[in-house]
C-alpha cells in the first residue's frame, strides 16, 4: 500500500502552471518612442539651415575669388596688348633709324651722281647703275628737297652762302650746293644752299617811291581837295 504524500496535489497545479514575463503593453511602449520623433524635426531643420548658410557662404567666397581672378585676367590681357602695341612701335622705329643709317651712308654717292649728271658725264653702264640706286633709295622712303627760288626756312635749309639782292623781298634759296633728304617727315640731310636778302634800304626806297607815285597820282587828278 503506497503512502500519499500529503500536499502533492496541492502544490501539482501552481507548478504546472507556466510562470509568463512581465511584457510592457503596447500603449506604454509607444509613448516614449513618440517623444523623440517629435523632437527630431526641429534639429534636422536647424541642421539644413546651417548646412544652406554654410554653402551660401562657401558660394560668395567663390564668386568673389572669381571676381579677383577675372580682374586679374583683364589686367593681364591689357599688358599684353600695350607690350604688343610698344613692341611693334619699337619695331617700326628700329627697321626706321636702320633705313636711315644705311641712306644716310649713300648718300655722298648719291651727291657724285647729281654731279655727274649735271656735267653730262652719267653715260653708259654707269648712268644704268646710278639710275638702279636712286631706283632702290626712293623705294626704301628717300625723298630729295631744295629747289632755288623757295623761302629760306631754317628747319630745312643750310646756309653757306649769304649776299644780298635788289629783286627778293624776304630770305630766299638763289642756289641749291647740296639737295637735301628726307624720309617721311625725318630730315636726315637739310638742303644747304646760297641765300639772298633783300637789299638794306630797297624796301624804304620802293615805299617811298609808291607814295611819290600816288601823290603824283593826286595831283593829276586835281587833289582830293577840289569839289
Amino acid at each position: 500500500m503506497t503512502e500519499e504524500t500529503p500536499g502533492f496535489d496541492e502544490q501539482q497545479p501552481q507548478s504546472a502552471q507556466p510562470q509568463q514575463p512581465d511584457v510592457p503593453s503596447g500603449s506604454e511602449d509607444a509613448e516614449p518612442k513618440a517623444a523623440p520623433q517629435e523632437g527630431a524635426a526641429p534639429a534636422g531643420a536647424a541642421a539644413a539651415t546651417a548646412q544652406v548658410a554654410g554653402l551660401t557662404a562657401q558660394l560668395d567666397q567663390v564668386r568673389t575669388a572669381l571676381g579677383e581672378r577675372t580682374a586679374d585676367l583683364q589686367r593681364l590681357q591689357a599688358e599684353y596688348q600695350n607690350y604688343r602695341r610698344r613692341v611693334e612701335r619699337d619695331r617700326i622705329t628700329v627697321k626706321e633709324i636702320a633705313i636711315a643709317n644705311l641712306l644716310t651712308e649713300l648718300l655722298p654717292v648719291l651727291d657724285d651722281i647729281g654731279r655727274a649728271r649735271e656735267h653730262g658725264e652719267l653715260v653708259g653702264g654707269f648712268k644704268s647703275v646710278a639710275e638702279s640706286l636712286e631706283t632702290v633709295a626712293a623705294k626704301m622712303g628717300l625723298m630729295q628737297f631744295g629747289k632755288e627760288g623757295e623761302p629760306f626756312d631754317p628747319t630745312i635749309h643750310e646756309a653757306l652762302m649769304h649776299s644780298y639782292a635788289p629783286d627778293v623781298t624776304e630770305t630766299t634759296c638763289v642756289a641749291i650746293l647740296q639737295p637735301g633728304y628726307r624720309i617721311g617727315e625725318r630730315t636726315i640731310r637739310p638742303a644747304r644752299v646760297a641765300v639772298a636778302e633783300p637789299q638794306p634800304g630797297a624796301q624804304t626806297a620802293k615805299a617811298e617811291e609808291a607814295e611819290g607815285a600816288s601823290g603824283a597820282d593826286d595831283k593829276e587828278s586835281g587833289g582830293p581837295d577840289e569839289g
